[in-house]
């Protein structure tokens, strides 16, 4: 895989986790695009189950908001990555 460029940076101010330790961290994504090269999907601890999708199949996969927003942006090619 090859990256082609950054679709966007992605946080939430007001979404903090604090640790029992008294760590206190916020998230945020990195969303990249890429061009496939070769090679073969494997799954993972993480990701159990994975296959490609077209965009008009999006709607019937369950998916969080923000992860939609994500992938949206990644469809809509944007000419600037999103930061907000």
């Amino acid at each position: 895989m090859r990256v082609t460029g950054l679709i966007g940076v992605y946080s939430d101010p007001d979404h903090v986790i604090a640790y029992d330790d008294g760590e206190v961290r916020q998230q945020f994504a990195l969303s990249f695009s890429a061009e496939l090269l070769g090679g073969e999907l494997e799954r993972s601890d993480e990701s159990p189950d994975i296959r490609w999708v077209a965009d008009n199949e999006l709607d019937e996969l369950p998916m969080h908001p923000s992860i939609r927003l994500r992938v949206d942006h990644g469809f809509e090619d944007r000419a600037e990555p999103d930061i907000g």
